[in-house]
């Protein structure tokens, strides 16, 4: 086996959140290109087609589940999906996320709670109903779609960021729970060019301080992540688990502020 046959997923099924645009959509075609099926996830049906056609162009079979991830009943549906349409599950990428920034003093119990929900619960709940199903298999791979977010600070992120945070730590202690037949790993994204930036990315100024506060010059590529999200999805990484990958243009800080006044 040469080294980049250690890249490979043929006939492997995986399940991708969030997949009907940015990085989920760009994770899942990258899984279809190593020889993955995917199930595909996302509130917009229009969308998820469009990336199915991406799939099925790559040669692999696409399985379309448009719903809520916010409900955990749907995301325990797309492991049986999985298991009705390709009959295994061996990789799974909780890449559902995302909460806007907010003033501390703005930010209410309900609103702090739904992060965590929806970027920690949504992963622990769809991890939990594939596990026994990955177990009946070959075992596989987690990756958590985490965020540099997660370990620097800034204000306006109270909710966003501890989310984040959460979703880091949660992810070594699955690791350590599921060891050895399954891998869990993490990556923490930094300034990603998708519709999450659109506002920002719209508006130069704003766009070349975040390119010039990136020791890299530049700001990433959904496809940045996709193939971070390959490798620890792949044997390529069958000796790393436990670890969030930092796949951030080497920022140490955030490198766009909101400028929130003092309180």
């Amino acid at each position: 086996m040469s080294l980049l046959d250690r890249f490979s997923l043929t006939d492997r099924a995986a399940i991708v959140t969030g997949a009907g645009r940015g990085i989920g959509a760009g994770t899942a075609l990258a899984l279809a290109e190593a020889g993955a099926d995917v199930v595909i996830a996302a509130r917009t049906k229009e969308q998820l087609d469009e990336v199915a056609a991406g799939i099925e162009a790559r040669g692999r079979r696409a399985a379309v589940v448009p719903c809520d991830l916010s409900d955990t009943d749907n995301l325990k549906g797309l492991v049986d999906t999985a298991m009705s349409e390709f009959g295994r599950v061996d990789v799974v990428i909780n890449n559902v996320g995302g909460t806007e920034p907010r003033p501390f003093l703005d930010t209410s119990e309900g609103f702090f709670e739904r992060a965590f929900h929806f970027n920690v619960t949504t992963a622990f709940a769809l991890s939990k109903a594939a596990v026994p199903r990955m177990l009946d298999g070959d075992g596989g791979a987690i990756v958590n779609i985490s965020s540099a977010m997660g370990r620097m600070r800034d204000r306006g992120f109270a909710a966003y960021g501890t989310a984040k945070a959460a979703l880091a730590h949660l992810t070594r202690l699955m690791a350590a729970d599921l060891a050895p037949k399954i891998r869990v790993n993490g990556i923490a994204v930094g300034s990603v060019a998708t519709s999450a930036l659109e506002i920002v990315l719209t508006m130069d100024e704003l766009r070349t301080e975040m390119v010039e506060r990136t020791p890299l010059k530049r700001l990433g590529e959904v496809d940045d992540i996709a193939i971070a999200a390959l490798y620890l999805a792949s044997p390529a990484s069958s000796f790393v688990t436990g670890k969030v990958l930092e796949v951030d243009g080497g920022i140490e800080y955030p490198n766009l502020g909101l400028n929130l006044p003092d309180l």
